[in-house]
């Protein structure tokens, strides 16, 4: 099992993670993920909601353009599906 993109669900991205749900460990694991796929440091990459719940909010210190030029390289490699689906 591997932390990846899933698709778009309800307007949100949706991540299959390998972390399981217990002690903080999977908000912590896509922490990581997001910090290593966007090439941020952890530092830049805030929870602001959800830290309980299934669907989450992250603060990103990051530009625009960087975060779609991410998205964009997820779909040209297959991994993503324009949005909206």
């Amino acid at each position: 099992k591997r932390t990846e993109v899933v698709g778009w669900h309800d307007g949100a991205l949706r991540v299959r993670l390998a972390a399981p749900p217990i002690d903080g460990a999977a908000n912590d694991a896509l922490k990581r993920w997001l910090a290593t796929e966007l090439k941020l440091p952890q530092s830049s990459i805030e929870l602001v909601r959800g830290a309980t719940a299934r669907r989450k909010q992250w603060a990103l210190d990051s530009t625009v353009e960087h975060v779609c030029h991410w998205l964009d390289g997820l779909v040209q490699a297959g991994q993503l599906t324009v949005w909206p689906p």
